[in-house]
C-alpha cells in the first residue's frame, strides 16, 4: 500500500556513543510508492530505499517516483541536507532484475525505463542542498548509480560497491557513465564498468568513490552528525559550490556569477563575519 499520510513520529536513532536515542521531532513525508520512505528531522531529510526482502532493489515505480519525492523534500521548509540510505543493513542491490527482464522484452519499454533511471539520478544530483549516500552492505548497479549522484558517500566497513551492466549485457546510459568518470577518473570508471567486479569500502575510498569509511555501528551516527554540521553552514556558499561543480569547468564561472552577485546583498557574509568576531556560531 502506498503511503499517503504525513505524521510526526518517534524515531529511534543511533547516537554518537553508539547507544539508541529517541527523537520525537521526526516527521514522516509521504512518497506515494512502496519501497521508499522519507522523513524530516531538524533540518535533515532522510530518504530510505525500503525493500529489504529484495535487498532494496529499485523498481520502476520507485525510479518514477524519485524525482517528485526529491522535489517535495527540496522545498520543505527548514530542510538543509539529505541522507539517502537503505533498510536492513543494505544500501541497494540495484535494479529489480525480474522486472528488468520484462522491460527488455520491448525496446521502447527499455528506452523508457533507462530514461526514468537517468531522470531519478539527475533529480538527486540537482537537489539544492547537500546529499550524502549512507552505505551499508551492497551498493550495486542502479543503487551505486544513485550513490554516485549524491554529493558525498559515507560507507560502512562492510560496504561493497559495483556497477554490473557488463554482466547483463546492458548498455549503461551516458549520464551515469560520465558522472562516474568525473568522480573516480576514466581509468577507474572503466575498471568498474568493464569488469562489473565488486570493490570493498577501503578500495572504493582509494578510488575516490567513497569519502569516509566508518565502522558499521558508527555509520548512521557519523552521517547524521555530518549532515547536521552542514545545516549550520551557509546555504549561499554551499549553493554556489554545487552550481560551480554541476557542469563542465568552462561553465563554472557563469554558474557561480548569480550566487556571487547575491552574496553582495544577502546577509550571510555579514552574519558570518560578525559571528567570527563575536566568537559565536553563525545563524545562517
Amino acid at each position: 500500500m502506498a503511503r499517503t499520510a504525513e505524521s510526526s513520529e518517534t524515531v529511534p536513532t543511533t547516537g554518537a556513543t553508539g547507544t539508541t536515542e529517541t527523537t520525537e521531532t521526526a516527521e514522516t513525508v509521504p512518497t506515494g510508492v512502496d519501497g521508499l520512505r522519507a522523513r524530516v528531522d531538524d533540518g535533515v531529510a532522510t530518504l530510505v530505499l525500503d525493500r529489504p526482502e529484495r535487498r532494496n532493489a529499485v523498481t520502476g515505480a520507485m525510479w518514477r517516483a524519485l524525482p517528485g519525492v526529491l522535489e517535495r523534500l527540496a522545498v520543505r521548509p527548514g530542510v538543509r541536507a539529505l541522507l539517502l540510505t537503505g533498510a536492513a543493513g543494505t544500501f541497494s542491490a540495484g535494479a529489480d532484475i525480474a522486472e528488468l527482464a520484462e522491460v527488455y522484452g520491448d525496446p521502447d519499454r527499455a528506452d523508457a525505463y533507462h530514461a526514468q533511471n537517468v531522470a531519478a539520478e539527475e533529480a538527486l544530483a540537482a537537489f539544492p542542498h547537500p546529499t550524502i549516500a549512507v552505505v551499508h552492505g551492497a551498493c550495486v548497479g542502479g543503487g551505486c548509480q544513485l550513490a554516485v549522484a549524491c554529493d558525498l558517500r559515507f560507507a560502512a566497513e562492510d560496504a561493497r560497491f559495483g556497477i554490473t551492466p557488463a554482466k547483463l549485457g546492458v548498455v549503461y546510459p551516458a549520464v551515469p557513465t560520465v558522472r562516474l568518470a568525473r568522480l573516480v577518473g576514466p581509468a577507474r570508471a572503466k575498471y568498474l564498468l568493464f569488469s562489473g567486479e565488486l570493490v570493498d569500502a577501503v578500495r572504493a575510498e582509494r578510488f575516490g568513490l567513497v569519502d569516509e569509511v566508518v565502522p558499521a555501528d558508527r555509520l548512521a551516527a557519523r552521517a547524521e552528525e555530518f549532515a547536521r554540521l552542514l545545516t549550520r553552514r551557509s546555504p549561499q556558499t554551499i549553493g554556489a559550490v554545487k552550481a560551480a561543480l554541476a557542469g563542465p569547468p568552462e561553465a563554472a564561472a557563469a554558474a557561480v556569477e548569480p550566487w556571487e552577485r547575491a552574496s553582495r546583498l544577502a546577509p550571510d557574509v555579514r552574519e558570518g563575519l560578525s559571528a567570527f568576531l563575536e566568537r559565536r556560531a553563525p545563524q545562517f
